[in-house]
């Protein structure tokens, strides 16, 4: 019984070791391909900064909350190109905000 059971392993080692790289590759190809899912259907702030200074601040993008996040969510832009997640509860944040919809107003 020993014997039927080496038997039915495969005898092209070559054969598993492509058979094997074929399924990671696969396995690999999906997890890439759903990544982006993932990260649009989260928060986007894990973590924010109570103010920044103004002159910074190329432009402010407020996300209301909802089924990607209960939060609402400001991530600024800066000057620099980099973004930043700011409180929108803090004072500072929200005369930032108002300063901008203010200036939208007026342009």
């Amino acid at each position: 019984m020993a014997r039927a059971t080496l038997s039915t392993a495969p005898s092209n080692p070559r054969l598993l070791r492509v058979a094997l790289l074929l399924l990671l590759l696969v396995a690999a190809g999906r997890r890439a391909a759903g990544a982006s899912v993932a990260t649009e259907l989260r928060c986007q702030c894990l973590q924010t900064l109570q103010g920044i200074h103004p002159k910074n601040i190329q432009s402010v993008n407020v996300k209301s909350p909802g089924p990607h996040c209960a939060q609402t969510e400001v991530i600024a832009t800066l000057k620099n190109g980099r973004k930043a997640c700011l409180n929108p509860a803090s004072p500072i944040v929200k005369k930032i905000i108002e300063k901008m919809l203010n200036s939208d107003k007026s342009n």
